[in-house]
């Protein structure tokens, strides 16, 4: 395993890290390490358009057809 030393953190930000690791019944240098694998190693989201076009053409416009209420007016409406 290899070392990282990172150099001018502002107080607010170290003072954040040992709390959220108090927090968690951790070390701050262990909650610092969680972080990054967190950030930089977990398995990305895909994004709403990702989805979007992942999803199968299937069914057809008429499917998805709003029905019509009582009188003819839409039930939307």
């Amino acid at each position: 395993m290899a070392n990282l030393v990172v150099r001018n953190i502002d107080e607010e930000v170290v003072s954040a890290l040992k709390e959220r690791a108090g927090r968690f019944g951790r070390s701050a240098e262990a909650e610092h390490r969680l972080i990054l694998t967190n950030a930089l190693l977990r398995t990305k989201k895909k994004s709403f358009a990702e989805v979007i076009a992942a999803m199968p053409d299937v069914g057809e416009d008429t499917d998805f057809e709003r029905p019509q209420g009582a009188g003819g007016n839409n039930v939307f409406d």
